[in-house]
């Protein structure tokens, strides 16, 4: 799933008073980040301007910082998904008169024109996953929403106004007050996958933690709209998602994720190892012995555990043969 974080412009207004507290308040905004892509989602940050000309302190722009940081920060900030203007890719008239302050309508905070906040406004509420974001230059940053005045025209041209509120972070501390609404988010949309084939064509975006085998797409692809295991195939390939997500090190545990989890005895991997050995994307062929169980529907899901961040989905369907059930 994919979220766009908005980068606050008004929290760019007050540069650091020096490259050492310009270094502390970037370290914090990897860290915001990071935050938000640890829930299992993937980033992209829209910014005012482009995000690498900013300045940071005096003398003291983004590409400088970049000679100074850390490899860690240095490389994380280079691979991050950036767009400018924020309207990068969106459709949509509103976000770019707002943009582009033209618009009937206006956002302010503290009695400044606040263009990225409103915009992060607008998305929510069209559905577009956002976040707003800040450097944490200022105290009024320091917090998880912020509240902003919304006007606008009423059909009779008289100005209407009201206080609305967006959800924010410039701490990673922030972002996990807003773990919820991001799991929502990600539940709402695997409930919404309408068949397999949108399963497999979207397994980047909602699975990006797993991989699949070749055969997996024809197998996926049989599943209909509406078709009664969909929707248990795809919770099950989010727990397993989840799972590689906080697999760190050592063996892949699903103890205390909803699933059930089963390997194959002896005797039926020495009857039974071809049609349980599948062709991985890198060309190797490997055998599958974890699966998890759909007892429902007497339909498995094949796993292998490649190494920490590496889950590979093997087989998705029925029940394989074993030497108990030929099926």
């Amino acid at each position: 799933m994919d979220f766009d974080l908005i980068l606050n412009e008004l929290s760019l207004r007050n540069p650091a008073p020096n490259e050492q507290v310009a270094q502390q308040r970037m370290s914090e905004l990897i860290k915001t980040i990071k935050a938000v892509k640890a829930q299992g989602v993937k980033v992209s940050l829209r910014t005012k301007e482009d995000f690498h000309t900013i300045i940071l302190a005096p003398n003291y722009p983004l590409r400088h910082w970049l000679n100074d940081a850390d490899q860690v920060e240095r490389l994380f900030i280079k691979t991050l998904a950036t767009k400018a203007p924020f309207s990068t890719n969106i459709a949509n008239s509103e976000i770019q008169e707002i943009e582009n302050n033209v618009s009937l309508s206006e956002f302010r905070h503290q009695g400044e024109i606040a263009i990225g906040l409103g915009i992060a406004y607008v998305l929510n509420t069209i559905t577009i996953n956002t976040i707003a974001i800040s450097l944490l230059s200022q105290e009024c940053w320091d917090c998880n929403h912020v509240k902003l005045e919304f006007r606008c025209l009423d059909e009779y041209g008289e100005i209407i106004s009201e206080i609305v509120e967006i959800i924010h972070a410039s701490r990673s501390s922030h972002v996990q007050e807003h773990i919820s609404l991001i799991q929502q988010h990600q539940e709402r949309i695997y409930q919404n996958v309408s068949d397999g084939l949108e399963v497999w064509n979207r397994r980047e975006e909602l699975f990006p933690n797993l991989e699949f085998c070749d055969v997996v797409r024809k197998q996926l692809e049989d599943i209909r709209t509406g078709q009664l295991e969909l929707q248990p195939v795809v919770s099950i390939l989010f727990e397993l998602h989840k799972c590689c997500k906080d697999w760190n090190n050592g063996y892949f545990n699903l103890d205390g994720y909803p699933v059930e989890e089963s390997g194959e005895s002896k005797p039926t991997l020495d009857k039974y190892f071809k049609e349980r050995t599948f062709r991985c994307p890198d060309g190797k062929d490997r055998l599958f012995e974890r699966h998890v169980k759909l007892r429902f529907c007497n339909w498995r899901i094949y796993f292998l555990a490649e190494q920490p961040g590496i889950v590979i989905i093997g087989y998705i369907g029925r029940h394989l043969p074993t030497v108990k059930y030929r099926t």
